[in-house]
């Protein structure tokens, strides 16, 4: 087998030891299904070996024995450039000690372009590429960072609830929109239809006229179903009078249609709620479990699923960040300065990690009501007429500053200390 699919470029074993591995995933969007072109070059940029391998214990066996090959060392490992951070061969490679260089597909297309101007391209190709990058230039990239296993379980929890809660806002708007055209009356009765009030009557009632003929003692059982406890006749009243109202109406046979939609949504709707609700139980206790939980949850406007987001997209390896500076860029709240003669111009970072600029500019505006030092900063910048997004995203800057110091020292927030700076006596008088 691995004769067949690693073919050695040259007689014999490899005269001098390899000094890069690149990986190229193929086969479209579900590459990890598929196969990994690899390349492996020596220093004077002599082809070792090429060849593809599949996703699997097998195809592992394979690399292993490749790399063996061409004089993988037991403490130097060869270093490996590959175009994803995450995946079951990333974490096999991560095993075995070598260093892990995941490229962003945009470098990589930028490095192709150095060897081939006519915009030819192949995966066997792009590996080659990887396989170079690595070797000449990994001193200009970051390797895979070594966070801990515990970092990495927060990290799948805290995204998966991430992305379970924008998809739950997807779903909600979407059955609002369904709601408007033809149902207006319950968009009356529920200001939130994620509650279990409206999940619970909708459910009972997808249409107006099915709206129209619930009475009082059947909406209050509805809610009880939906967990109300307090208020429940009130609330039964008001949910009855805005159903009954009236409101203009579709014809009964598209109502009834568009009703079906509705149970439907509700359906979906109603599940994406309650396992939201699963994992920020799952996530709050694998955050609770992390050394570094009581630092981040004293930061302000920090509470136990957001300060999760924050520690899983930072990670907890300490070697990451050297400075402030560096932990902003990755978070993207420093600014981005591009200058070209006499042309210099300022702007805010938009390629960045959207999980993380989310949790960040969250924490940002909750500070403000959490932290003096954090409004009276943000005060500040907007007298100076600089706007709510950009005096946020400068806030946020120097929480994440102060977030730094924090863990690298171990020390909790301390409010006196993170603003200390700004009590200067001129600004004092």
């Amino acid at each position: 087998m691995a004769g067949k699919s690693l073919k050695a470029a040259r007689g014999g074993p490899p005269r001098r030891r390899a000094q890069a591995i690149g990986f190229l995933p193929a086969g479209g969007q579900d590459w990890a299904e598929k196969h990994h072109d690899i390349a492996l070059f020596d220093a004077d940029w002599k082809l070792v070996a090429k060849g593809r391998i599949k996703e699997t214990v097998e195809g592992f066996a394979e690399l292993t024995a490749m790399l063996a090959e061409a004089g993988d060392g037991v403490g130097d490992p060869i270093p490996v450039a590959i175009e994803t951070p995450r995946g079951l061969l990333v974490a096999a490679l991560r095993a075995t000690g070598r260093r892990v260089y995941p490229i962003n597909p945009m470098a990589v297309a930028r490095y192709r372009e150095r060897h081939v101007t006519s915009g030819a391209k192949s995966d066997p190709g792009d590996a080659k590429v990887l396989a170079d990058l690595v070797r000449t230039d990994r001193q200009h990239h970051r390797p895979l960072a070594g966070d801990s296993q515990q970092a990495e379980a927060v990290k799948v929890l805290a995204r998966t609830h991430q992305m379970l809660c924008w998809m739950r806002g997807r779903q909600h708007n979407q059955l609002r929109n369904t709601l408007r055209e033809f149902y207006p009356g319950a968009l009356e009765a529920f200001e939130d239809l994620t509650h279990g009030d409206a999940l619970a009557v909708l459910e009972l009632a997808p249409t107006p006229s099915a709206g129209r003929g619930l009475s009082r003692s059947k909406i209050a059982s509805a809610l009880r179903r939906g967990g109300r406890q307090r208020n429940v006749e009130t609330k039964a009243e008001q949910i009855q009078t805005a159903l009954r109202a009236p409101q203009l109406e579709q014809p009964p046979l598209i109502a009834d249609a568009f009703g079906v939609t509705v149970k439907a949504l509700v359906t979906v709707l109603a599940a994406s709620t309650s396992q939201v609700r699963t994992l920020e139980s799952e996530l709050e206790a694998s955050f609770g479990r992390h050394p570094a939980a009581e630092i981040v949850l004293s930061q302000p406007g920090l509470a136990t699923i957001l300060g999760a987001r924050v520690l899983a997209e930072f990670g907890d390896d300490p070697t990451r960040y050297a400075n402030p500076k560096a932990r902003k860029n990755y978070a993207g709240t420093s600014p981005l300065t591009i200058q070209s003669g006499k042309k210099k111009t300022v702007h805010a970072r938009y390629i960045r990690n959207r999980h993380l600029i989310d949790a960040l500019h969250t924490q940002a505006f909750a500070a403000l009501t959490a932290s003096p030092g954090a409004r009276a900063y943000y005060d500040e910048l907007r007298a100076r007429e600089i706007g709510h997004e950009a005096a946020l995203r400068r806030v946020a800057g120097r929480l994440t500053g102060v977030l730094h110091g924090c863990v690298t020292t171990g020390r909790e927030y301390d409010e006196a200390t993170a603003w200390s700076h700004r009590n200067t006596p001129a600004h004092a008088a």
